[in-house]
């Protein structure tokens, strides 16, 4: 870790967490050209970073670039990003786009406000991926992530399912990939505070108000009153998307 000074343990936690995950699921290869959605923040921004280290620390050859699309709620809410890529010689394409304000108007009279806007942002972050050449697309979500999305599934669709580590899109043209997807969101916010990451608030009018939210509250509220509840729905959720995650990859005779 060469010219990223003495790591706090949560910042270890970051990257060696983020490394084992990558080993064990064969994440990125050499050469992986990789474009990490940034939205601000401290999830994506804590994946960026420790992005830059793990590239320090593979054996092989990576390229690691920020992608921000700002939703356009406040046009100069990403200056921080610019200026911190900037000092850090890293690549980027932050562009400001309409999406959020379009997301809470007539146009959208069928879904959510988040559910169209993250639609709208993830296809300009794929066509971002095909403009560039790259070859990885990376989002910052982590095992509350992981947590939320599972009992969300269950409660309003009655399916189990996740968060994949990795998937293949556009006939494996682009891999979809969360790194951080077993990594608690407690160190990833201690270590981006430590880092001096330039965080800056969600203007987003919906932020707080959704049934994500909701399912999150209410799992904070049944995991804080034994500590165990937490650490075995994780245990749980671990070995499902790594046993789903091997099946992915065993190749069918």
């Amino acid at each position: 870790m060469s010219g990223f000074g003495k790591l706090s343990y949560a910042q270890k936690k970051c990257v060696s967490t983020v490394g084992m995950l990558m080993q064990k699921t064969g994440m990125v290869g050499p050469g992986a050209r990789i474009g990490v959605a940034v939205s601000g923040g401290v999830d994506s921004f804590a994946l960026l970073k420790t992005m830059q280290i793990r590239k320090a620390i593979l054996p092989f050859t990576i390229e690691v670039m920020a992608l921000h699309v700002n939703p356009g709620f406040n046009p100069e809410s990403h200056a921080p990003l610019v200026e911190w890529v900037k000092a850090e010689g890293m690549a980027a394409h932050i562009e400001l786009t309409d999406h959020g304000p379009r997301a809470h108007s007539d146009e959208n009279r069928k879904n959510s406000p988040c559910f169209f806007c993250a639609m709208l942002r993830r296809k300009r972050l794929f066509d971002m991926c095909n403009d560039y050449g790259l070859t990885h697309l990376a989002f910052g979500h982590n095992a509350d992530d992981l947590v939320v999305t599972f009992f969300m599934n269950v409660v309003q669709n009655g399916r189990v399912d996740g968060l994949s580590a990795s998937e293949d899109f556009f006939k494996g043209r682009l891999k979809v990939i969360r790194p951080a997807l077993f990594l608690e969101k407690s160190f990833m916010r201690a270590a981006a505070r430590q880092w001096g990451l330039p965080i800056w608030k969600n203007d987003c009018p919906s932020a707080g108000s959704t049934r994500r939210t909701e399912i999150h509250d209410w799992l904070q509220l049944e995991m804080g009153r034994d500590k165990r509840i937490r650490q075995n729905v994780f245990n749980a959720l671990t070995r499902y998307q790594l046993d789903r995650q091997a099946a992915n990859l065993t190749p069918v005779p």
